[in-house]
């Protein structure tokens, strides 16, 4: 069954563990297969609309810009289909629009509408399916099982983002209709193996609303997940600063292939490092692993702003830290926090992902034309670097504020930290 684990085995030095069901397995297993058909083709679409289809470097970035918003915010959708239709249906559903993205760029690679509405056939897809795929995880699993899950399918997610890349750079430009099929052939199989699966089964007492819970609530009100949802906001406007500009500071200052060590590096580190963190991760209290989270990302901000090969590859492994840290502790304490469904507490935190996505994406570009005008890229990061330390400290207390002094009657008392105005844990 779905929600169930299986018995548990004795791992090293004798502890206990539970292993993933079946279900959850091939899950898991198709987290790292779809990320690796998308990212065999979604970070080269720059290249194909600009160099293949002529689209102009202007139009090309808001046809992106809007994508990657659609993909985000759509979460919240896909939460809400899920809690409708179920979280097995909607991921089916998603797939199958996935894959007819897919498939639209064999004829679209000829015309440039056709590959606009292919792509966002495609980012319509990811926004429906994250959110149920994680639900279905969690679904049924206790709270210590949920960092495991979450941090394996974050690991696989990150293995495919990692291989994607180069295993199809050779077939990009010379037969991207080829490559394309490729991918809509694999989406296809996995959408036929997700039609096998069982229906999630939902935890004890989990079937229906709390009775503190306000079913009036809208799906896409983030309620007693107001904190999470901000913290999540914040986590990605930083983080998408290097995710977005590291390119353009890093490579004329060392070369293109120390850039890409770098990303390999970091994803592999992604990968190993964030299960065996999660145990760690999800002991600790929510202020606290904003510290270090955001620390973390303050300090690798800085150190690559200091220059030199090694500050780049220091810094980019206190990013990576800062990520393991801050995005899994969101999505355990959003879940912990809410009394919604867990595909709805996800849909939310993808829109929150894109809300900060966004919102780095307009900030980057300004703040880092202003630090190449001044004739000093290393204070771009700089700056980020005061963001990561200062942002959190002023709007994390302000949104604890305004949730207790409008949302108090909407939300229940649960699990409140110093974070949050709460008590302290002892």
């Amino acid at each position: 069954m779905a929600g169930r684990e299986r018995g548990p085995t004795r791992g090293p030095g004798g502890s206990l563990t539970t292993r993933p069901s079946g279900p959850r397995s091939f899950l898991l297993v198709c987290s790292f297969l779809i990320t690796l058909g998308s990212f065999a083709v979604l970070p080269y679409m720059s290249v194909l609309l600009h160099q293949r289809l002529g689209l102009g470097l202007g139009t090309v970035g808001v046809v992106l810009a809007v994508a990657s918003l659609v993909q985000f915010s759509g979460g919240v959708v896909g939460g809400a289909l899920a809690r409708r239709i179920g979280l097995r249906a909607t991921m089916l559903v998603a797939l199958a629009v996935r894959t007819a993205g897919f498939a639209a760029f064999v004829p679209g690679l000829g015309s440039p509408s056709a590959a606009i509405g292919a792509l966002f056939l495609v980012s319509c897809g990811a926004a429906l399916y994250l959110p149920a795929n994680k639900a279905y995880l969690v679904e049924g699993a206790t709270e210590a099982e949920r960092p495991r899950l979450l941090s394996a399918s974050g690991s696989a997610f990150n293995a495919g983002i990692a291989l994607g890349p180069p295993a199809a750079a050779p077939f990009v430009l010379t037969s991207p209709g080829a490559l394309f099929a490729g991918v809509t052939t694999l989406f296809a199989v996995v959408g036929l193996g997700h039609a096998l699966l069982p229906a999630a089964t939902a935890a004890p007492g989990a079937s229906g609303p709390r009775k503190d819970e306000d079913p009036a609530a809208p799906a896409g009100s983030p309620g007693a997940g107001g904190l999470p949802f901000v913290v999540t906001v914040l986590s990605v406007y930083v983080f998408m600063f290097f995710q977005h500009y590291l390119a353009l500071y890093a490579v004329p200052r060392t070369s293109a292939s120390f850039y890409g060590g770098v990303l390999m590096g970091y994803a592999c580190l992604l990968v190993v490092a964030q299960p065996l963190l999660s145990k760690w991760i999800a002991g600790l209290s929510y202020r606290r692993a904003m510290r270090v989270g955001f620390g973390a990302m303050a300090a690798g901000t800085a150190v690559i702003g200091a220059g030199g090969r090694a500050g780049i590859g220091v810094g980019a492994a206190l990013i990576c830290l800062g990520e393991i840290v801050l995005f899994l502790k969101n999505d355990l304490e959003a879940l912990a926090r809410s009394s919604a469904a867990p595909a709805v507490v996800f849909g939310r935190q993808r829109l929150a992902a894109g809300i900060g996505a966004f919102a780095s994406g307009v900030a980057g570009g300004q703040l880092y034309g202003v630090a190449e005008d001044l004739g000093t890229a290393r204070g771009f990061w700089f700056a980020v670097s005061l963001q990561a330390l200062v942002l959190p400290v002023l709007l994390v207390p302000l949104a604890g504020a305004v949730r207790r002094r409008y949302g108090g009657s909407r939300t229940r008392p649960e699990k409140h930290t110093a974070a949050d105005g709460g008590p302290r844990r002892t």
